[in-house]
């Protein structure tokens, strides 16, 4: 006895990269089996070509073998077959093919009545209506004009048989399907699903199905042009993207260059590590949400970046050990200046000379840090607050001794207002005389703004009659007194001949000569008045 082969099973295919798992029945409703079975054996099927479905891909087995008579019926059911998604076998004996009778006799299949949706069973009665079963349970499929067997089902009825093979090639239509709805959601990867349509393409050629595999392969044919183009946009983008992902990258490139290329002496580092800080982050943000780049451009700019933040490290420590340094002799010098200031204390006001000295050695010491300034400066200004303390100790006692000096200035000051008011020069310069010598003998005073203001008082009073006393030197000098009457005569002379050119000048009426001896008459009377002729 010869044992019938039976179709393979749909678990030895290739998975499709990409596609989400799902049953056969997520894809297609299962067809069940029609209830009347007895339609004519010898009528030949004829089906049309155009329904639109898919299915999983099937393997072709032999169909050549004969089944005998005397078959045993327990290898009805397909041996690998899934049993959550296929029919369960009937418990009755399935019809066998009678031996001598000729293969190609087709058995008419009934359609099954629908139980799913009116969608899924119109796919499968199209699918359904491209396949025929002969009576041996050998299942075809058309195959443009002829017909193509894809597989034998001997152990069932012809409509289970056909919805097996029908329900493979639904699968198949639905992962078509769901690559056009991918395809159509933003955001999909054309390439990507091009390669999966190119796997799926593989699976549906030659497949073990019933179906319209024309119309099938049209749609593959249109999906793979779609993706083509977008595919072509894609790329076109992505490489606008990087090229502006690179532009960007090199600006942080170039702007930490431009922080490694200044002169150490010159930077700010707090504010110029602030800035690398904000580089960095700038940088990885990009990194993490910006298109990859090519390895070689992203490896380049990397190492720029990162040889610049390096160059930056160190010119920043060696800035800092530099400074570390410079705090340190400052805090040296000046904590020696701190002690000699102390040691100032004890000489009180005597001490406030060599204690300016020391405040100008302070100011050129240099920084010694925030802290340690601060700490040193409180020692200094304290020994510097103690001296001045003692002086204006001091200033105050002199003040208070100083009160009975203050009353007798302002008592003189009183009698010198009398000699403004003398009109004996000389008597005037005898009182402010003697004023002077007894403002002298009283001696200073203080505060030093109450000595300032009775100084300035008496000042006025002496540049007043000092003024007075040149006047008078100016008008009783002889020889100036014989200058000013010599010139006199002269100018009297010159009016006196002027007037005499006038009156020729009028007697010619020679306007011209008038107006001249006019204006050098009134000059010379003018002269002549000022010298007090």
């Amino acid at each position: 006895m010869t044992n019938v082969p039976t179709p393979e099973s749909a678990e030895t295919e290739p998975v499709v990269e990409d596609l989400p798992d799902a049953s056969s029945a997520d894809v297609v409703e299962e067809i069940p089996t029609p209830a009347d079975t007895d339609a004519s054996a010898d009528a030949a099927v004829e089906t049309p070509a155009d329904a639109d479905a898919a299915a999983e891909t099937p393997v072709e087995v032999d169909t050549a073998v004969e089944t005998p008579a005397d078959a045993d019926d327990t290898t009805a059911a397909p041996a690998d077959a899934d049993t959550s998604a296929e029919p369960p076998a009937p418990a009755t004996p399935k019809p066998r093919a009678v031996p001598g009778k000729p293969k190609s006799a087709i058995r008419p299949i009934a359609p099954a009545a629908p139980t799913v949706s009116a969608a899924s069973a119109a796919d499968a009665l199209a699918a359904a209506s491209f396949g025929r079963v002969e009576i041996d349970g050998t299942v075809s499929v058309r195959d443009g004009d002829g017909w193509r067997e894809v597989g034998q089902y001997p152990d069932g009825t012809p409509e289970e048989a056909l919805a097996y093979f029908v329900r493979k090639f639904l699968d198949l239509a639905g992962e078509v399907t769901l690559l056009e709805a991918r395809n159509r959601r933003d955001g999909a990867s054309a390439s990507e699903l091009r390669t999966t349509l190119q796997t799926v393409r593989e699976r549906v050629s030659g497949a073990s199905a019933v179906g319209d595999f024309a119309a099938l392969e049209t749609r593959l044919t249109r999906l793979d042009a779609a993706l083509s183009k977008a595919s072509a946009e894609q790329s076109k983008a992505q490489r606008a993207a990087v090229d502006a992902a690179i532009a960007e990258r090199t600006v942080y490139v170039e702007r930490i260059e431009a922080l490694a290329a200044r002169d150490p002496k010159s930077i700010q580092w707090k504010q110029t590590s602030a800035e690398v800080t904000e580089l960095f982050e700038q940088w990885q943000k990009h990194q993490a949400t910006g298109p990859r780049l090519p390895k070689t451009v992203g490896q380049q700019l990397w190492k720029r970046f990162r040889d610049a933040r390096a160059t930056l490290d160190k010119h920043r420590r060696e800035f800092y050990s530099g400074l570390d340094e410079q705090h340190k002799l400052a805090r040296d010098s000046k904590a020696k200046l701190a002690e000699r200031a102390e040691a100032l204390v004890s000489k009180g006001e005597d001490g406030i000379a060599d204690y300016r000295a020391l405040l100008d050695q302070w100011k050129s010491s240099g920084r010694a840090g925030k802290k340690a300034d601060d700490a040193l400066w409180a020692r200094f200004k304290a020994a510097g607050d103690a001296l001045y303390a003692a002086r204006a100790g001091r200033e105050e006692a002199d003040a208070e001794a100083s009160k009975e000096k203050i009353e007798a200035k302002r008592a003189l000051l009183i009698e010198a207002a009398a000699v403004p008011k003398e009109k004996d020069t000389a008597k005037a310069r005898q009182l402010l005389t003697s004023i002077q010598r007894r403002w002298d003998e009283i001696g200073r005073v203080f505060p030093r703004e109450a000595e300032r203001g009775l100084d300035d008082d008496l000042r006025k009073i002496e540049q007043g009659l000092k003024q007075r006393e040149e006047t008078d030197w100016k008008s009783n000098n002889p020889e100036t007194k014989a200058r000013q009457n010599d010139m006199t005569q002269q100018l009297r002379d010159a009016i006196a001949g002027l007037e005499a050119d006038l009156e020729a000048a009028k007697a010619k009426k020679d306007k011209g000569a008038i107006t001249r001896a006019t204006e050098a008459l009134d000059a010379r009377k003018a002269w002549l008045k000022a010298l007090g002729g």
